[in-house]
């Protein structure tokens, strides 16, 4: 399975600001920003899917658990790592890889291309949003404390 890394630059403070909240949530915050900006990848390759049962289109998921099986197969990079796609069906890696009686009909590489960068800008503006909302929590939660 290929694997693709993108490399933002420009978010200096942003990563700043993420240090300085406690790790639990700045995991929150970031797994919020990822979802968030993910949403329109998952929508996008769930309308390149092909439909025979509608199984398929109905397994697609975005969050940050994996079957057993892709936990197996998977090496951790990150604090927090977002998944797309559907559940673990044999049929959703022959439609998008085909076999050697079926051509490929590739759904996820095509949202993964069209969407990337549209994510990754969205990224950068949700992420800006969440880091003021979880700080706007803290000092909520330091204030009730301190009475």
């Amino acid at each position: 399975m290929a694997k693709t890394t993108f490399k933002i630059e420009g978010l200096r403070e942003l990563k700043s600001a993420l240090e300085d909240l406690p790790k639990a949530a700045s995991t929150t915050v970031l797994k919020n920003t990822l979802m968030e900006a993910g949403y329109p990848m998952e929508l996008e390759a769930v309308a390149y899917a092909p439909h025979l049962t509608g199984m398929l289109k109905r397994s697609f998921k975005i969050g940050t658990r994996l079957s057993r099986r892709q936990k197996a197969m998977n090496e951790k990079e990150s604090q927090v790592e977002v998944y797309i796609g559907p559940g673990p069906l044999v049929q959703a890696i022959t439609q998008e890889f085909g076999t050697k009686t079926n051509s490929p009909q590739p759904f996820l590489r095509p949202a993964f291309d069209n969407g990337k960068v549209a994510a990754l800008n969205k990224i950068k503006t949700i992420l800006a949003s969440e880091i003021e909302k979880a700080r706007a929590r803290l000092a909520k939660r330091t204030a009730k404390y301190m009475r």
